[in-house]
């Protein structure tokens, strides 16, 4: 059998619990990380396949499980967090899903977070609710009900800031709570990133990405990670994602290793431009209200170090949103955000789903709210789209 080669020595983004792959080291003097485009991989013996599968020793077997390309995405994400390990997916739903299945049963209940995504929402409303799992929704400003509701609760599910309205909330003082009741603390960081948000370090137990967004940071790939202590990992490896199927392919991996690279760059382009941007509409006649982090006075700016370009704000109600979303010539109308093009979605369209199982409906997010993900288009030109669209949508 080929000797199995240490990631560490060949550059990769590890932490203390490597694996190993029998490929010929050369393979990795190329400056890109490799892409292992294959199903599984094989022993040249019986003894050296049975030792890894009775766990006496670690390597490959099929890619469902694990695969070079994506574990060293996995790690890096979890080096950049401060976390000890993690498991990538398919997509950031798929990531969330898999996590809590793996800590939840018949019977227990979890607390969450108001102006949650709208999956996740439904998640925990539809899915769980079969399972016999209920779900409790609180304001994370109110701490003495978030504190109540934690008695006897499984899960606290956050999100830095709030999907859509961008509510913020104090990670520290809520996972301090959930610690002193015994309840494990999960966080979508999707909008900070390990970069402007570390909430492992304010005592958050397990930290998911939509990697969709900005780590991908290309709209080419839709993928989700959970990071977390060695202990969380393994027991989403031994609970759902082996069950699950959610697995992210190794092209995909390569595809968001080489988005990562540029990661800090695009961020502060994101971060300027959101601002300029944000700013302006705050003093513009047609806006009732920016819900931008930055212009809130909150202990939960205190955990973030930096401000993603994707933001929210009120039309005025003599403002009509569909004719002003018609009337952009530059920024597109369009679901997720992360990428270099700069989109809009108008509240209205997703109040209009079917089922009325949304979190916009439940908690009240006005048809006048658009949400803006900032891109890389020069913010000049993107401001003066902005405003020729509001001058025309004044009814």
């Amino acid at each position: 059998m080929n000797q199995s080669i240490n990631p560490h020595d060949l550059g990769a983004h590890t932490v203390a619990d490597d694996l190993f792959t029998p490929v010929d080291p050369a393979a990795f003097n190329a400056v890109s990380p490799p892409i292992f485009q294959t199903s599984l991989f094989t022993y040249d013996s019986y003894e050296a396949m049975e030792d890894v599968f009775a766990g006496r020793t670690r390597n490959y077997i099929y890619s469902r499980g694990d695969n070079p390309t994506v574990r060293e995405f996995e790690l890096l994400v979890a080096r950049l967090e401060g976390a000890e390990d993690g498991r990538a997916f398919s997509s950031g739903t798929a990531a969330i899903t898999s996590t809590i299945l793996s800590l939840v049963e018949a019977g227990d209940r979890v607390v969450a977070v108001r102006h949650l995504y709208n999956d996740v929402y439904r998640l925990l409303v539809k899915l769980l609710d079969r399972l016999g799992v209920g779900v409790d929704f609180v304001d994370p400003a109110d701490h003495d009900e978030v504190r109540k509701a934690l008695s006897g609760a499984k899960l606290l599910y956050l999100e830095n800031p709030t999907s859509f309205v961008f509510e913020l909330q104090d990670i520290a003082a809520l996972s301090a709570m959930a610690k002193d009741a015994g309840v494990t603390t999960i966080i979508d960081n999707s909008w900070a990133t390990p970069l402007f948000q570390k909430p492992i370090q304010h005592g958050v137990d397990i930290v998911i990405h939509a990697a969709s967004k900005y780590l991908g940071g290309h709209s080419d790939t839709v993928a989700g990670v959970v990071v977390g202590s060695k202990e969380a990992i393994a027991r989403i490896n031994a609970t759902s994602y082996p069950y699950v199927g959610a697995k992210l392919s190794p092209f995909e991996a390569w595809l968001l290793l080489r988005g990562m690279r540029t990661l800090r760059v695009r961020l502060k382009e994101h971060e300027r431009s959101g601002l300029l941007l944000a700013d302006r509409l705050k003093q513009h006649s047609a806006i009732a209200r920016v819900r931008h982090p930055a212009f809130q006075d909150h202990p939960g700016r205190a955990t973030l170090s930096g401000y993603a370009g994707l933001f929210a704000f009120d039309l005025n109600p003599d403002i009509d949103v569909a004719r002003f979303v018609n009337s952009l010539r530059e920024i597109r109308l369009g679901v997720s955000w992360g990428g270099p093009e700069t989109l809009v979605v108008p509240a209205k369209v997703a109040l209009q789903i079917p089922d009325r199982m949304t979190s916009f409906i439940r908690f009240g997010v006005s048809e006048q709210t658009v949400r803006f993900a900032v891109g890389l288009e020069e913010p000049e030109l993107l401001w003066n789209d902005l405003q020729q669209a509001l001058h025309a949508a004044k009814r």
